[in-house]
């Protein structure tokens, strides 16, 4: 998985304890009111059969002891499905809360036509109102900077206290309500009605009450609707077939026998499963608009993917050395450490850095005095003691300043320097008093280890596509060196959304990245459209996923995360099922070994009674809900492997084990209850 989420996530999902054991119990005692069982088509039915025990006891129509003992383990059971979607929404509350700390009531300084500034309370913002925003304010609306550019604290939202900077006129130029602006001024126009801001949306849909069922729960949901509807008709027949051959069937064991034919299990995980997902997605700080994105990200057949910030680090990074013909390299070095010491860019950094890799340990010098780079002098060094002078820049900067020192600026240089270009790096010329000592590679440097993420994406079936503006020749270098399977050069905005039609209209599911306005189209046909939380309002509106890390990287853990809820959703299904039919076998002999003795030849667990059989049963069918709450949670580990792979693994642990562990675990109950109690 990703591991670019802050250490300080403010949506970091509490432990149970931490929320508390108790509102999550309270919501399951609610959550049995009929406008919120009726949801979950299964639990209503166990909560029904509760209910009907219950009266059928206080009516002796069954042994009292025997009777309530059923009712108890019924409404256990019903407890236990409700108490699952309860941790998980628990989860989204606790999310919600922080993210609510950042919507406080905030003031606007609105501005009228005429200029003017009027102080209102931001909701009274509307859409294309201008508002004035200086240092130490909060923004009060989502909207775009239109005028300036400033530093903004989004620790609020995203939980990385790292301020970032938005731009008016550039692809980062949105701004979220409830940040914190650190320096300078800007204009911005809001985007969002009050009410439906980004923060508003995110915590209805942290708490679960936005969220709607994915297509694969809805079919799975309507899949476990027919089979308890099958098993209700089935059940209620029975009284009328049994008289016919003589047979009386109590009422108590004949609920007892439609709780555990229906598939409870999976019917009580079910919500809470499709919430974790979601909440899967928000601890990686990925914000789905929807259940569907996360399950579709799952099921993706083809990645574009941004070449800078994505299979790149974006920034340049120094990777060699080229000195002249008469200079030794480790002079070279140690003037590019020099000029590099106090330079706070990423290329300075890594110019130390690779300097220092390659032996160099000299320290800052004593009385240096260090030039900052400039636009107007497009170089910067270090004026050390004894008149020694040293710069790195551009080629024309440094030739015109070792000119004017009357150096001599070698023949060689030209063509060494057009070399470093050719290959899509960029060249810097160090210089040290008069004498041109050669020049730095900078390359935009593949990030580690994502040859081995892809690689992981092919092994699922995925095709990756590297999108770059980069001629044919440094595209094809740098797909080679990262490992994609295809590459699109000199790519335009429009040859995005070209290319994924060209894959949809394959029947296959396509996967982007985007934080520009250019690149909203394409972010609104894919099937999966992560938006940078840095970028335009346009892109994060056309998206269906908002990445609020900002790095274009975390599409591959986002795809992993859907994949992780579909396997998990699976496997939980396939191991519902399969306990069902170990259930069955402590059931029907119960019913019916009394009136037909050869029924007994199903009692192969050897049960000592029908009464205890019924009850090992049900307690099993109870417990094993809570038990798989923590994996519903957490969801089913995920390996990366093609679809018969999965099926065939979740069969074997999950389908054999399913079948497997209930004849272990009703055997060990039913031979506690025989040793405790008398039924």
């Amino acid at each position: 998985m990703s591991n670019t989420t802050s250490q300080e996530n403010p949506v970091r999902t509490p432990r149970l304890e931490e929320r508390g054991f108790v509102p999550a119990l309270i919501n399951a005692f609610i959550k049995l009111a009929p406008q919120h069982i009726i949801k979950n088509p299964v639990m209503a039915v166990v909560w029904l059969g509760t209910l009907v025990t219950a009266v059928a006891t206080l009516a002796g129509w069954a042994q009292p002891g025997f009777g309530w003992a059923v009712t108890v383990i019924l409404l256990i059971t019903v407890l236990f499905g409700n108490f699952a979607e309860a941790v998980a929404e628990s989860r989204g509350r606790g999310q919600a809360a922080s993210l609510r700390r950042a919507r406080k009531d905030l003031m606007a300084r609105r501005l009228d036509k005429a200029g003017g500034e009027k102080t209102v309370p931001a909701a009274e913002l509307r859409p294309g109102d201008l508002v004035v925003i200086e240092e130490g304010q909060l923004v009060p609306a989502d909207g775009e900077i239109v005028e300036g550019l400033a530093t903004i604290n989004e620790a609020a939202v995203t939980g990385e206290s790292a301020p970032v900077l938005r731009e008016a006129g550039t692809d980062r130029s949105g701004v979220i309500g409830g940040t914190k602006v650190l320096s300078d001024r800007i204009v911005v126009r809001v985007t969002a009605e009050p009410g439906n801001s980004f923060l508003d949306r995110m915590i209805a849909l942290v708490e679960g009450s936005n969220r709607q069922k994915t297509p694969n729960e809805v079919a799975l949901g309507l899949l476990l609707g027919v089979m308890t509807l099958t098993f209700l008709i089935v059940v209620v027949t029975l009284p009328f077939i049994g008289g016919f051959v003589g047979v009386e069937v109590n009422v108590v064991l004949l609920v007892a026998l439609l709780v555990c034919l229906i598939p409870t299990t999976i019917g009580g995980l079910l919500p809470a499963i499709g919430i974790a997902g979601m909440n899967r997605a928000l601890q990686a700080n990925v914000l789905a608009k929807s259940g569907k994105a996360v399950e579709v990200a799952g099921d993706v057949d083809v990645l574009l993917l941004d070449k800078t910030g994505t299979i790149t680090y974006g920034d340049r990074q120094a990777t060699a050395f080229h000195p002249m013909a008469a200079v030794d390299v480790a002079q070279l070095r140690q003037a590019a450490l020099l000029a590099s010491l106090a330079d706070p860019t990423p290329e300075g950094k890594s110019i130390v850095k690779l300097a220092r890799e390659m032996g160099e340990k000299l320290a800052d010098p004593d009385g240096a005095h260090f030039v900052q780079f400039t636009a107007q002098t497009r170089m910067s060094g270090v004026d050390l003691p004894g008149d020694r002078v040293i710069r790195k820049g551009a080629m024309d900067a440094i030739v015109k300043h070792v000119k004017l020192l009357d150096g001599h600026v070698p023949a060689e240089l030209e063509a060494r320097v057009t070399s470093v270009a050719r290959k899509g790096a960029t060249p810097l010329v160090v210089s040290d008093g008069r004498h041109v000592l050669g020049v730095i590679e900078l390359s935009d440097v593949v990030k580690h280890g994502i040859k081995e993420r892809f690689a992981r994406l092919r092994a699922m079936g995925i095709k990756t596509v590297m999108i770059t503006g980069d001629n044919k020749l440094t595209a094809a270098s740098i797909a080679a060196d990262a490992g994609v399977d295809d590459y699109i050069a000199e790519a335009k905005p429009e040859d995005k959304l070209a290319r994924i039609r060209a894959e949809q209209s394959g029947g296959r599911l396509v996967a982007m990245v985007g934080d520009g306005t250019n690149d909203a189209p394409a972010l609104a046909q894919a099937d999966v459209g992560l938006a940078m939380n840095s970028g335009t309002q346009a892109a994060k509106e056309a998206g269906n996923m908002v990445d609020l890390d900002s790095d274009p990287a975390k599409l591959l853990a986002v795809v992993e995360i859907g994949k992780q809820q579909l396997i998990t959703r699976g496997a939980l299904t396939t191991f519902s099922l399969a306990n069902d039919v170990s259930k069955y076998f402590a059931i029907l002999p119960a019913l019916f070994a009394a009136s037909i003795p050869q029924m007994a030849a199903l009692n192969v667990m050897n049960l000592s009674s029908p009464t205890s059989a019924v009850l090992s049963a049900l307690i099993f069918n109870a417990i094993i809900i809570p038990l798989l709450i923590p994996l519903a949670l957490r969801g089913v580990r995920f390996k990366p492997s093609t679809s018969t792979q999965l099926l065939r693994s979740n069969m074997l642990i999950y389908g054999v084990g399913g079948v497997l562990l209930p004849f272990i675990a009703i055997k060990v109950i039913d031979v506690l209850i025989s040793t405790l109690f008398s039924f």
